[in-house]
């Protein structure tokens, strides 16, 4: 993919110190978001809708868009909500 010109590359400034020892330690292990809790997508039927419809408008079978929203821990602790509620098309350019 090309890098837009507006965006930098991300870097950390230069220290005389390290504050932790980057030699990895021990096995690699993995962790997603779904294995210690029951996910739930909750979305506004407003924000689905004008998805479609600019889905529905754009001539290109791909095309870019940005869905926001909130991520929360339910009260018990047990679950996480992803609540879907504003659809920003992006730009084109």
């Amino acid at each position: 993919r090309s890098v837009p010109e507006r965006m930098v590359p991300f870097s950390f400034p230069l220290s005389k110190r390290a504050l932790w020892d980057p030699v990895p330690m021990g096995d690699g292990i993995g962790s997603h978001i779904a294995y210690y809790r029951n996910p739930k997508l909750s979305m506004m039927e407003k924000t689905l809708r004008l998805a479609y419809r600019h889905a529905k408008q754009n001539e290109n079978k791909l095309f870019s868009c940005f869905l926001l929203g909130t991520l929360a821990v339910d009260e018990d602790g047990e679950g996480i909500t992803l609540t879907i509620d504003r659809f920003d098309p992006g730009r084109e350019v």
